[in-house]
């Protein structure tokens, strides 16, 4: 790792991480606190990680609408 890092191709592939994945899965880890998985099982540790996703897009889609938003039922 420490060789491909030295290389500018190496180098352009790594820049790359950083606006990929990488960023959405430490804010998971940091602001929701999610560490590890309850549940056993690849069905189960699927559904949790849909409900993980499900939060954070939420708590985005939250921020970027704002509280000045109203439901077109009044809600």
């Amino acid at each position: 790792m420490a060789y491909k890092l030295k290389t500018d191709d190496g180098q352009a592939l790594y820049r790359l991480r950083k606006c990929t994945v990488e960023p959405v899965i430490g804010i998971i880890k940091e602001t929701i606190g999610f560490r590890q998985f309850s549940l056993r099982g690849l069905q189960n540790v699927q559904g949790e990680w849909s409900l993980v996703c499900l939060a954070f897009n939420l708590r985005r889609l939250h921020g970027l609408i704002g509280t000045d938003w109203v439901s077109p039922t009044g809600c």
